[in-house]
């Protein structure tokens, strides 16, 4: 399937009068991996509590985490993203179109290792390729079990209404 170039996603940007949420981006950029044989996860749950926007698990067996950003205070104020480097082969910074790309080329987040995503609500479009920093066995191990748990406790609870909707650190 063919993807929309980030021009034209930052021009629907404009005719669309919704504000694009994380979520929309999210879809997006889950679409994106898709077209790639990765599949995502949204909103994971990493040992220590952080929550990460996007995890997606290569066919390859290597993973990528997206850190979605949908306005600048966000951005300026966000400093727990350096956590997440620790559980991925490639990091990206996730945006929506309309979003000034530009602040993230500043030093502090790593424009020359980190990758670039633009998104909206259909599709995704890669402004910049990651750096890829390949994770040690036993983390990849971990890493790959947290998703496995994690996809597993969501198809159960989704055929299962009796299992609550906690997340009960299986996100």
């Amino acid at each position: 399937m063919a993807t929309r170039s980030a021009v034209a996603a930052q021009r629907s940007a404009s005719t669309d009068p919704a504000p694009l949420s994380a979520a929309d981006v999210a879809r997006g950029i889950s679409r994106w991996f898709w077209n790639r044989q990765a599949v995502c996860l949204t909103e994971v749950i990493l040992p220590g509590g952080r929550r990460v926007d996007v995890m997606a698990l290569h066919s390859d067996g290597t993973l990528s985490v997206v850190e979605i950003k949908v306005a600048v205070a966000d951005l300026r104020g966000d400093r727990k993203w350096p956590d997440y480097l620790a559980w991925c082969d490639r990091f990206y910074w996730g945006i929506p179109a309309g979003f000034d790309a530009a602040l993230l080329d500043e030093d502090c987040y790593e424009p020359g290792s980190c990758g670039l995503l633009i998104a909206d609500r259909y599709e995704a479009d890669a402004l910049r390729t990651p750096q890829v920093e390949k994770l040690s066995a036993p983390r990849r191990k971990k890493a790959t079990a947290l998703f496995a748990r994690a996809a597993a406790s969501r198809v159960m609870r989704a055929a299962d209404e009796f299992l609550g909707s906690a997340e009960g650190g299986f996100g």
